[in-house]
């Protein structure tokens, strides 16, 4: 298929067990499965407008029946996989360890390419222990002559220039050192394209607004998608998802240019799938096109002024350095140290207006500077002097008597 070509992209409602039965065998270049997770729950989701909700049972016997539904499936799938086709596998820590056996089986140990750890950042909860921030995908491939195209990522920003330049090769000892010639010059090993992909993603998780969030229980993002379906297929490949829920692997495929099935028990979720992919959607992540780093806006001269002082530093926000670790009566403070530019007014002015949406709270500018007079101004804002205020406000006076 050359890039002028639409994609076919195709969504079936019904059993993928008899779907995937009735598929041509070796046909497909890539399976995604992503089947309910043994989480023993009901999920539910409410689309942004409220005008549907869309839910799955997650609720099995016991994990007897739980491994004997995936196996007949996981099973159809390895039959419609090209031996240069790969299977990757989404779960969780709900039902990984029934999930790898049953891979095992099916395919063969040996044909285990990767466990892939999706890492994202999520909303705190109240749940007693460590906060779950990943999810696990099991990539096997049908043999090992499969199809895998190497993605690199930037250098580590710790990577200086000889270590991306110079080559490597082994000593006496089997040690890695700098490559060198006859006459003990280091060699080059010209350009490197980067640092080829690892088994940790961080791509962040769909909070409430993304733009491509429908509203449907445990959609993924397209761009996890659409890295996995980058790393093993090519432009014209068919990719098939026998649990495909709202479709976004059928999107992210159609992107990619690559053919896609979709396959799901739902009709309302197929249906669901067909208009996505009239009009595709992607939230475009900040996070990975800039970096974690270019979110840290706190101001390091307000945390110099805040040091010592136990507060959660404010990374996005122009009026406010930081919120206090601790209530006072109940009712959250904030925290804003005077720029060198601003008067006290202005200082107060920026946090009350920041602060204006965030419901009942108490408001503190550290004051830095001349200026600390007519305290009547900000009645609803309390005005503190800051060390080393106070310490040249001190010298002063004792350099005056």
């Amino acid at each position: 298929m050359s890039k002028q070509d639409k994609p076919n992209s195709i969504a079936y409602a019904g059993d993928c067990l008899e779907i995937l039965d009735s598929m041509e065998r070796e046909s497909a270049d890539l399976v995604y499965l992503d089947p309910p997770f043994f989480t023993q729950r009901v999920h539910k989701a409410v689309t942004r407008d409220g005008s549907a909700t869309f839910s799955f049972r997650d609720v099995w016997t016991d994990e007897d029946v739980y491994a004997g539904f995936l196996r007949k499936r996981i099973a159809c799938a390895r039959d419609i996989l090209r031996d240069s086709g790969s299977l990757f596998f989404h779960c969780d820590t709900s039902g990984s360890h029934i999930a790898r056996i049953l891979l095992d089986n099916v395919f063969g140990s040996d044909q285990f390419r990767s466990e892939i750890i999706w890492s994202f950042r999520r909303w705190s909860n109240v749940k007693k222990g460590l906060l779950s921030s990943h999810q696990n995908i099991l990539f096997y491939s049908k043999s090992d002559d499969f199809k895998f195209n190497t993605i690199y990522r930037e250098y580590s920003p710790a990577t200086n220039v000889d270590q991306i330049m110079q080559r490597r090769s082994r000593d006496s000892r089997n040690k890695a050192v700098y490559a060198r010639d006859e006459n003990g010059i280091i060699l080059a090993n010209g350009t490197k394209r980067g640092v080829p992909l690892s088994d940790v993603w961080e791509i962040p998780f769909l909070n409430p607004k993304a733009r491509e969030r429908i509203g449907f229980p445990t959609q993924k993002p397209v761009l996890l998608l659409k890295q996995i379906i980058e790393l093993v297929t090519d432009e014209g490949d068919l990719v098939v998802d026998p649990f495909c829920g709202s479709g976004t692997t059928l999107v992210a495929a159609q992107l990619l240019n690559r053919n896609s099935i979709g396959i799901d028990i739902s009709k309302e979720a197929v249906e669901l799938t067909r208009k996505r992919l009239k009009g595709c959607v992607v939230t475009e992540s900040h996070l990975l096109q800039k970096g974690r780093e270019s979110y840290r806006q706190h101001s390091s001269d307000a945390a110099n002024h805040l040091f010592g002082v136990e507060y959660i530093p404010i990374q996005r926000n122009r009026g406010i350095d930081g919120l206090l670790n601790g209530a006072i009566d109940g009712t959250p403070v904030f925290v804003r140290v005077q720029r060198e530019w601003e008067s006290i007014g202005e200082s107060a002015a920026a946090l009350k207006k920041a602060a204006s949406k965030k419901g009942k709270c108490r408001l503190i500018v550290i004051a830095t500077r001349k200026g600390l007079l007519d305290f009547e101004e900000f009645s609803d804002v309390e005005i503190l002097a800051s060390t080393a205020f106070s310490i040249n406000e001190y010298i002063n006076s004792v350099h005056s008597k």
